[in-house]
């Protein structure tokens, strides 16, 4: 079982990011990224893997973003971000909340657009300069960090880098003593 990283239940765009991990992509056929999509409440149809690319090139460009943005990621994000034709909207929930509202829900368009619009706001707001790489040696997972001392995106991640760095202290101390 894969654990969620810091932050992704804040941000679909950052789930979008770890769904690739060093031995599993979550979005290697059409049917588990229409799934993935569905867990989370972006309801849409991948039909084909011409459509899985628009999901995972996305998914390529917001990690570009994150790590250190071009002017193809960029690009790539903003296009994806005016796919579905969405208008700002106001709607009211114990008081108003601005939200965007697609023209076309539930489709492939709309849960691209989602996902971009998300990544820039992520990157562009106040959560930016808190997302960070997992330092695990070998993950390549993004959370967002809200604790000073955090620097890892799971407990097994951070598991992990204790278990080497106690190894590596157990081996110094054999050769030292031999």
């Amino acid at each position: 079982m894969v654990t969620t990283a810091p932050g992704e239940d804040r941000s679909p765009a950052l789930a979008l990011v770890n769904t690739r991990r060093v031995a599993a992509d979550d979005l290697a056929t059409p049917a588990l990224a229409a799934a993935w999509l569905g867990a989370h409440g972006l309801t849409a149809e991948v039909p084909d893997t011409a459509a899985l690319s628009r999901l995972t090139d996305l998914r390529e460009a917001i990690r570009e973003l994150l790590r250190s943005p071009d002017a193809a990621a960029v690009s790539t994000v903003n296009a994806a971000a005016r796919a579905d034709g969405a208008a700002l909207a106001l709607t009211w929930r114990d008081g108003p909340v601005r939200e965007w509202v697609s023209t076309r829900p539930g489709s492939l368009d709309a849960a691209v657009a989602t996902l971009a619009r998300d990544a820039i706001e992520v990157v562009s707001g106040e959560l930016g300069p808190l997302v960070r790489p997992c330092e695990a040696h070998g993950c390549i997972r993004y959370y967002i960090r809200e604790h000073a001392r955090r620097r890892w995106c799971s407990t097994t991640c951070g598991d992990r880098v204790r278990a080497a760095r106690h190894q590596r202290l157990v081996v110094e101390q054999r050769e030292g003593t031999s």
